[in-house]
Parts: structure tokens; C-alpha cells; sequence
């Protein structure tokens, strides 16, 4: 019996010593540990200590080891002195704060800190590191030491010779720790080379690399860890949660430098697209700027053929020039679009254009290049128009200048002659007399002439012809040689009177014979030139009205002067019966008269063919215009029809986006296999107009309109096939569901009660008060919704667009990065400083991307700051549109 408890009391003893032994170890171990991770944190204000239990003793590196894990500024309620209650009431200060967030120090008194006691030291440091270090850790729902433990099992998993159970032997042949560092790490440590069994290697090569390369001070020695046969747990649990914090704050600059790299790739893809807009837009002015003065030039051309020549450079232009540059247009509305789709999903401001480059700016000089289209050719066609006329004047006045100038030829010289009147008798001065007196009748008749000469010369005038100066010219010869003859006359006239005052009128009948027959002559002449003159004639009833107008004549003015014909036919049987077969006092024989009728006579028939002939053309004409208004009625019905189609197909919304925009597709390349007959149409117009075809009564339509529709139509399936695109965009980028497209959409045509397929302000105003926004009742002074209406119209055109809605829509529900969570994302990267350098930045961010952002921060201009210190907030402010970059 007493020798059973003689042998438990040696147990108990052995048990007892034991404990003591591992007491002893572990604080010396904690002593050790927990001073070096106070001196991790005091270094950052430039302090250091040797032993935890002296240092702490005045309270004032305890209050400085506070401020710095806390973050907080502390300020000391003493001031330094070595009297005892100053440091009692200083370290009080600091137990007060550490209870402040909730610690709980048992049996930790501030005498017992003072007097060095190392135990409650000890104490006191272990609470502050399971507040400070280890408390916040979660894990998987545990936290602090469990969180702890679950994280180093999770992250050691997948090591051989690695189970990690508990914060003590687990540790003890550092595997753990250089699996920890290989995990995070593996450039540092060749894990597969380490050896279970060589734990001083395998802890010193830990707590070596970790110090070297991951700036976690040595807390631990390999020898104590090594030697214990239980390792103090705090020790292995304050060390770990070193490698804890070091990964998980590499893991927040990976994040932020993610977060950083994806709104600065969204930056620069929106400025090349930017660049991109500038350009095109600065190439279709540059080039609408070019052709205009082409288009505007009203200079007239002097001949048929160049006016000719300049029709056709415009339909070159019309056909080949122009379509490519409408397609820019288009293209350049579609990227514009996009890029504000693009901005919209992230948050940036919209895009407006450099001045001069709004899309309304380019859609007003295009309506202008097309305004001053339609004038050009109006003015090239009403240029045809009047050279026609004009060479068919001047070459009627030429002829009857010709005619006219002939006549007068020599008259000056006959009329100026005095010798005939001096040896002639009375029968001879008679006869002179006679003569004269129908040659006073051709001059009257004559300068009739000169005066339908001069209305011909008046309209060439009036129609700018080119010779006009050279035509008036003429004119004014002709007019100038008839005021003399007509001077000449009336001297002869006065000589003839002097010397006949004994003469005698004879031969009535020859007389009366030459004055008819000189009459009848002249208006010989002036209807064989009509009779020689070509009709013009613009569609069938002028040309019916002309051949009217020839049958009314022959059964008419013709008719009279036959019974003129037969009378002169009559006084010259009338003279041979007398006795006589000539006529000294007319300078038309029966004989010339007779020729001259005879060949007035063959010209009728050549006028009814002539007129026949333009009937003819002018029936083909009437053809080409049937023909283009059969193709144009056709191709703008089917025009109309797909319009409508178009504006179904945008409103049903049938079908996921992707088949929506499938069947747009589809539905492009359906319309675009009708391009044939709008060529048909085309060759059709171009026909007419070669045939000086201008008007046509059967259809509605111009080639004009029907390309502008056309282009309209292809610019809509476009515009529609873009909207699409960037509400698949917006979709994605947003992560919005088809249900959720699908209900947006719906809401888009309930509150669309017109049916235009956009929201006026009323209508807007209805869709935000079914969203619970508070709006005042005057809508015309509501400053709110004025606010929002600006948001999603902020190009004031008076409406919204359904992407516009659904990006207001999205906003609503979906959440997106913003300016603070950027600025929240460097700050990591700068360690919670107000500054940034260009080695975090080149270290955190990949090469672009930190030259990207040295390039467009400002210098860092607060206190305390480095050379090279960058302001990161301001940058992250302007990314967003808050400020200027």
C-alpha cells in the first residue's frame, strides 16, 4: 500500500516537473515570438524593443504599438515622467483603449505591467494579438483561431508529410511552414526537395525565406521548436498569422490591380474608339466640304454637248462617288452608337464630339450635300432645257439673217444711180416709178423682217446665249443698212416725183401683177421657212397640237393663197391676151412665181413627215416614262412594305437577343437581294433623261426619292442590327437575364402609347412614377425630372430610345464599378496611403497599364509625401467623368 503511493506521488512529481518544464519553454518561446511581432509593427514608427516585459513598463510604447495595429491616433493623457502613477495612468489609458473594442483582459492590471511582470505581459500582448491579428480572420463561417486552423488546412491539403491538426507538434518538422510559403510562393521554396525528418533545415529555410523575402520578421527559433516536445501554441498561432495577413494583403493587390487593369482597359479601348470617331467624321466633312463648292457651281454652259458632259459627271458621282461615302455615314453613326453604349455600361460620361462633329452637326451637312444634289441636277436638266432652245433660235435667226442680208445686197448702189433717170422717157421714168414703188413694198416687207429678227435676237438675250453680243451685233448691221436704204428710198422717191411730172401711171395691170406677185412672194418665203423649221416638242399633246396646228393650216392660210395663185394666174392671161409677155415693173416673172409654189408645194408633205416623226419620238418618251413609273411604283411599294416589316421586327422583340438579331440579319440580307431593281430603276431613270425626258404624270416618285428611301431603309436595318448588338452587350456586361430584357422591353411598348418606338417626356415622366420616383405635378417645372430626362437624353433630341431606356433600366437594378471602389482598389495597392508611387504601380500593374496611368496622374500634392508621389484619387475620379483627366 505504501509503496503504490510512494510510486503515484513520484508520478504526480514527474507530471509536475513536466508541466513546469514545458511552462518554462513556452514562455520562453511566446517571450520571443511576441517581441519580434511588436517590433514588426513599432518599426513602422521607428521603434524598437529588447524585452517585452521592461519596455512596456512607462505605457508610452504600449500606447505607440496601439496606434499603429489600430490605425488610430492616440494621444497620451501623461506626459512622459518617471514617476510611478504617470506610467500606471498611461498604461491604464492603454488597457482602457484595447477594452474599448471589446477585449476582455482578465486578471491584466496595470500595476502588474508596470512592475514588468512577464507572465501578465505576456497576457496583456497575446489578448492584443488575438484582437488585432488573429480575431478578424474568417474562414468558411469560423473565425479567429479556428478560422486560423481551417485556412492552414485548406492551403496545406494538397502537401505530402503535411497534416496540420493543431497549432503545436503539427508544426514542428516545418513542413507546414514551407508548404504555406510554396502554396502562395513556390519561387522561393523547392518543396519536393525537403525531407520529413530534417526539421531545423526545413524551419530555418522557412523562417529564412520568410524574413528575406516576405518581410515577416523570425518570431520563432528553429532550436526551441525543434527540442520542445510541444511548441507553445501562441507562438505557432501569433507566427502563422503573420503568413496569414502577408497573403491575404497580396491577394487584395491582386484584386485591386485586377479591378484597376479592367477600368483602364475600358478607358483606353473608349478613347482609340474616340480617335476613331474624330477621324471619320473629320473625313466625311473634309470630304462633304470638298464636293459641295462642285455641287453649288451654277456657272452656265454655252453648248448642248458640255452641258451633256456635265450631266453625265453627275451621274458618275450619283452611281459610283456618293454610295461609298453614305456607307461611311452609316458606319459612323453605328461606332458612335456603340461607344456610347460602351460608356453607358461603365459608367463613363457620354461622348460628345470635338465642335462641328455632333452626329446631328453631320447629319445637317448631309441633308445640305443633299439639298444642294437635287439643286444641281435640277439646274443641270433646266441647263439642257435652254441650250436646246437656244441652238434652235440661232440657227432660225442665221437663216433668216442670211435671207435678209442677201436681199440687201447692191440695193444702196441701184437706189443711189442717177443715170437711168436722166436718159429715160416718159414711159421709161414711168416704169422706174413702178419699179421703185415695189421696191418700197419689199423694203416694208423686208424690214418686217428685221423686226422677227429682233424678237429671236431679244429671247437669245434673255436665254444667255453664249454669241448673244455677236447675234445683237447682226442685228444692229442689218438694222443700220435698212435705215439707210429706207433714206436712199426717199431721196429716189423725191427724184423719181421731180422727173415725172409729165409721166403717166401705165400698164395698171402689171402693176397690180407685180405688187401681188411681191406679196404673194414674201409670204412664199416666210412660210417656206416655217414649213423648214423643226418642231419642239416636250410630250404627245405638243406634238399633236402641232400636227393640228399644219392641218388647220393647209385646210386654211394654204387655201387662201391658192386662190392668190390662181388670180396672179389670171392677170397674167389677162396681160398676154393684151399683148404682153413681160413685166418691166416686177422683178418676179409668172414663171419664178410658179417655181417658188411648186417648191412651197413638195415642202408640205416633207412637214407631215417631220411632224409624223416627232409624234413618233414623243411616244417613245411617253414608253420610258411608263416604264420607269412601273419599276419605281414597284420598288416603292416593296420599300414601304419592309419599313413597316422593320418597325415590327424591332417592336415584337420575339426570341432571345441573339435571334433577334439573327432574323435582323436574315432580314438585311432578304432587302439587300433587292438591290437589282433598284438598278433597273436606276438604268431606267438614266434612259430618260438621255432621251431629255424631265417630267413624268404616272408615278409619285423620283429616282431621288427612291434612293433616299432605299439608303434610309438599309441605314435603319443597320441602325436596328446595332441597337441590337449593344443591348447584347449591355446584357452581358451587366448580367441581365432574357426575362429581364424581355419585361424591359415590355415596359418599353406599354409606356410607348404612340407606337413610335420611343418614350416622349410624358412618357418617361409615367415609366419613373411606376417606379416609385417622387415627381412634382407640373411636369412642365419639374426639376427632377428634367434631371433625370438630361440623363438619358443627353443629346436633347426631345426623346428616348429603348437602349437608352434599357440602360436607365439597368442602372437601376445592377450594380457596377464606381469611382470610390477604384479609389478603394489603388489604395490597397499603396498600403492606405493618400499616394501612389511608379514602382507600386509598375509592380501591381501589368507594363501598359502602369505607363497608362504615370502618364495621366497629377503629382501627389499633400504632406508628407515622397518625390514622385502620385494623386491616385483625383485619377480614379476623372476615369468616371467626375473631374478632368
Amino acid at each position: 500500500m505504501s509503496e503504490n503511493l510512494e510510486e503515484t506521488n513520484q508520478s504526480q512529481s514527474a507530471d509536475i516537473n513536466e508541466k513546469l518544464l514545458l511552462d518554462l519553454a513556452w514562455e520562453r518561446q511566446q517571450k520571443k515570438t511576441f517581441t519580434a511581432w511588436c517590433n514588426s509593427h513599432l518599426r513602422k514608427v521607428g521603434i524598437h524593443i529588447n524585452s517585452i516585459d521592461e519596455d512596456f513598463r512607462d505605457g508610452f510604447t504600449l500606447l505607440k504599438l496601439l496606434e499603429v495595429i489600430a490605425g488610430e491616433k492616440i494621444t497620451p493623457r501623461e506626459k512622459r515622467g518617471k514617476l510611478r502613477v504617470q506610467k500606471l495612468s498611461i498604461i491604464n489609458q492603454a488597457l482602457e483603449f484595447v477594452a474599448s473594442k471589446g477585449v476582455k483582459l482578465v486578471g491584466v492590471g496595470a500595476e502588474e505591467i508596470c512592475d514588468g511582470n512577464l507572465k501578465m505581459t505576456l497576457g496583456m500582448i497575446w489578448t492584443i494579438i488575438l484582437r488585432f491579428a488573429i480575431q478578424d480572420i474568417s474562414v468558411e463561417e469560423l473565425s479567429a483561431k479556428e478560422g486560423l486552423l481551417l485556412w492552414c488546412q485548406r492551403k496545406t491539403q494538397p502537401y505530402r508529410n503535411v497534416n496540420v491538426q493543431n497549432f503545436h507538434v503539427s508544426f514542428k518538422d516545418g513542413l507546414a511552414f514551407c508548404a504555406l510559403i510554396h502554396r502562395h510562393r513556390p519561387d522561393l521554396i523547392d518543396y519536393d526537395s525537403l525531407k520529413k525528418g530534417n526539421d531545423l533545415y526545413n524551419l530555418n529555410l522557412a523562417f529564412e525565406v520568410a524574413e528575406k523575402q516576405l518581410d515577416i520578421p523570425k518570431m520563432l527559433d528553429a532550436e526551441d521548436i525543434h527540442e520542445s516536445a510541444k511548441p507553445d501554441e501562441r507562438s505557432i498561432m501569433t507566427y502563422v498569422s503573420a503568413y496569414y495577413h502577408h497573403f491575404a494583403k497580396n491577394q487584395k493587390a491582386e484584386t485591386a490591380a485586377k479591378r484597376i487593369g479592367k477600368v483602364l482597359n475600358i478607358n483606353q479601348e473608349n478613347e482609340q474608339m474616340m480617335e476613331q470617331y474624330e477621324l471619320l467624321a473629320s473625313n466625311l466633312l473634309e470630304w462633304i466640304a470638298q464636293v459641295m463648292p462642285w455641287l453649288l457651281d451654277r456657272t452656265p454652259e454655252t453648248t448642248l454637248q458640255d452641258a451633256q458632259s456635265r450631266l453625265e459627271e453627275y451621274r458618275q458621282y450619283s452611281a459610283v462617288t456618293k454610295p461609298p461615302k453614305s456607307e461611311e455615314k452609316g458606319k459612323l453613326e453605328t461606332h458612335f452608337h456603340t461607344l456610347q453604349t460602351k460608356l453607358r455600361v461603365s459608367s463613363r460620361p457620354a461622348y460628345v464630339p470635338s465642335e462641328g462633329k455632333l452626329v446631328s452637326d453631320i447629319n445637317a451637312r448631309w441633308r445640305e450635300l443633299e439639298e444642294a444634289e437635287k439643286e444641281h441636277e435640277e439646274f443641270l436638266f433646266a441647263e439642257l432645257r435652254r441650250l436646246q432652245r437656244l441652238e434652235h433660235l440661232a440657227d432660225k435667226f442665221k437663216r433668216k439673217a442670211e435671207k435678209t442680208e442677201g436681199w440687201t445686197d447692191g440695193k444702196d448702189t441701184l437706189l443711189q444711180r442717177d443715170d437711168d433717170l436722166q436718159s429715160a422717157n416718159l414711159a421709161d421714168i414711168q416704169a422706174l416709178q413702178k419699179i421703185h414703188e415695189t421696191f418700197e413694198t419689199d423694203l416694208k416687207a423686208e424690214s418686217n423682217r428685221v423686226e422677227t429678227l429682233a424678237n429671236i435676237a431679244n429671247e437669245l438675250t434673255e436665254l444667255n446665249y453664249h454669241d448673244a453680243d455677236g447675234v445683237n451685233a447682226r442685228l444692229q448691221g442689218l438694222r443700220d443698212t435698212f435705215t439707210a436704204l429706207e433714206g436712199f428710198s426717199n431721196d429716189r422717191t423725191r427724184r423719181i416725183e421731180d422727173a415725172i411730172e409729165t409721166q403717166q401711171r401705165i400698164d395698171q395691170l402689171r402693176l397690180e401683177f407685180a405688187k401681188r406677185a411681191a406679196t404673194f412672194n414674201n409670204w412664199m418665203d416666210n412660210t417656206f421657212d416655217d414649213l423648214q423649221e423643226v418642231p419642239v416638242c416636250d410630250n404627245i399633246a405638243d406634238a399633236e397640237q402641232e400636227i393640228a396646228s399644219h392641218e388647220e393650216w393647209k385646210s386654211g392660210p394654204l387655201q387662201n393663197a391658192s386662190a392668190q395663185y390662181d388670180e396672179l394666174n389670171s392677170l397674167v392671161s389677162q396681160m398676154a391676151e393684151l399683148g404682153s409677155t413681160d413685166n418691166p415693173y416686177s422683178t418676179q416673172t409668172p414663171q419664178d412665181v410658179y417655181e417658188k409654189w411648186c417648191l412651197l408645194l413638195d415642202s408640205v408633205p416633207m412637214r407631215d413627215e417631220i411632224l409624223e416623226s416627232e409624234l413618233q419620238k414623243q411616244n417613245s418618251n411617253e414608253q420610258l416614262r411608263q416604264d420607269f413609273a412601273d419599276k419605281a411604283n414597284q420598288a416603292g411599294a416593296y420599300i414601304d412594305a419592309k419599313s413597316a416589316t422593320l418597325s415590327d421586327l424591332s417592336m415584337q422583340g420575339q426570341g432571345s437577343l441573339e435571334e433577334q438579331l439573327q432574323s435582323l440579319k436574315s432580314f438585311q440580307q432578304e432587302v439587300l437581294g433587292y438591290q437589282p431593281m433598284i438598278d433597273e430603276c436606276e438604268t431606267s431613270n438614266q434612259a430618260a433623261q438621255a432621251a431629255l425626258v424631265f417630267d413624268n404624270p404616272h408615278t409619285k416618285y423620283t429616282m431621288e426619292t427612291l434612293r433616299a428611301a432605299w439608303r434610309q431603309l438599309n441605314s435603319n436595318i443597320s441602325r436596328s442590327i446595332n441597337e441590337m448588338e449593344n443591348q447584347i452587350i449591355i446584357r452581358d456586361t451587366m448580367g441581365l437575364t432574357e426575362d429581364q430584357l424581355k419585361e424591359f422591353r415590355a415596359s418599353f411598348n406599354h409606356f410607348d402609347r404612340d407606337g413610335s418606338g420611343q418614350l416622349e417626356k410624358n412618357e418617361f415622366r409615367s415609366v419613373l412614377l411606376s417606379l416609385g420616383y417622387e415627381l412634382g405635378s407640373d411636369p412642365a417645372n419639374d426639376p427632377k425630372l428634367d434631371e433625370l430626362f438630361t440623363r438619358v437624353d443627353p443629346n436633347d433630341t426631345g426623346h428616348v430610345s429603348f437602349e437608352s431606356f434599357l440602360d436607365f433600366m439597368t442602372k437601376e437594378t445592377v450594380d457596377e464599378d464606381t469611382a470610390d471602389q477604384v479609389m478603394n482598389s489603388f489604395k490597397i495597392l499603396a498600403g492606405d496611403k493618400p499616394y501612389i508611387t511608379e514602382e507600386q504601380l509598375k509592380r501591381e500593374l501589368p507594363p501598359e497599364q502602369a505607363e497608362y496611368c504615370i502618364g495621366r496622374m497629377n503629382p501627389y500634392t499633400g504632406p508628407d509625401a515622397p518625390e514622385g508621389a502620385l494623386d491616385y484619387m483625383s485619377f480614379s475620379s476623372a476615369l468616371f467623368g467626375q473631374s478632368e483627366l
